[in-house]
């Protein structure tokens, strides 16, 4: 059914379909961790799938910024909005790729237990975010989320140390230490990129009191 300019998605329903979709992907790549190398390739393809359709959504919203006369918020934090959640979903895309790409065929259990923390940790930030989303009506009450991901992203930062330094003391070959650690610190910027778009909620909470 086609949408009317009555029953057409706002801001909001346009930014809880990202966050939405954050949560899809994160259990795709987690997914990815104990699976074999031909079956990761499937759940890689999944999960750009995903990543296209968030690509679409922020095209949507910047599209929506410059068609709409009176926003909900300041144009630019839509802007910003939008961008901040898509970065975390290009993040989550870009490890995923990098399983693939970089043909890991088998992951040591101390390393592999790392990875699924560091996995872990973003599936909480995606979760977190997906809840709060659809609240950002009112950005003053979304406290305890920026709260909340700054934690997880702290978490995030001794995760990403310990799994560096398993990686380096593990013995491996160097290509593959190499390879491991890209993967790694593409997780860690995926955690960053839920600390900056709860920073930027709690901005925009401050400008809205």
């Amino acid at each position: 059914m086609r949408l009317g300019k009555t029953d057409a998605p706002t801001f909001f329903d346009l930014f809880a379909q990202q966050a939405s979709g954050l949560v899809t992907a994160t259990s795709l790549l987690a997914s990815i961790l104990g699976a074999s190398p031909a079956e990761r390739v499937a759940i890689r393809d999944q999960l750009h799938d995903v990543e296209h359709s968030g690509d679409e959504l922020n095209h949507t919203i910047t599209r929506r910024i410059n068609q709409t006369f009176v926003t909900p918020l300041d144009r630019e934090d839509l802007g910003q909005l939008a961008s901040n959640l898509d970065d975390c979903m290009d993040f989550i895309d870009e490890a995923a790729d990098l399983f693939v790409v970089y043909r890991i065929e088998e992951i040591p259990e101390p390393i592999s237990a790392l990875l699924s923390d560091q996995v872990d940790i973003l599936a909480r930030c995606a979760e977190q975010t997906n809840e709060a989303i659809p609240s950002l009506k009112s950005p003053l009450d979304l406290r305890d989320y920026w709260v909340e991901i700054n934690r997880l992203e702290n978490e995030g930062d001794l995760a990403y140390r310990r799994t560096l330094t398993t990686i380096f003391d593990s013995g491996l070959d160097p290509v593959t230490i190499i390879k491991l650690k890209d993967i790694v610190e593409v997780l860690e910027k995926a955690c960053d990129a839920y600390e900056d778009l709860a920073n930027g909620i709690e901005a925009i909470a401050v400008k809205e009191s």
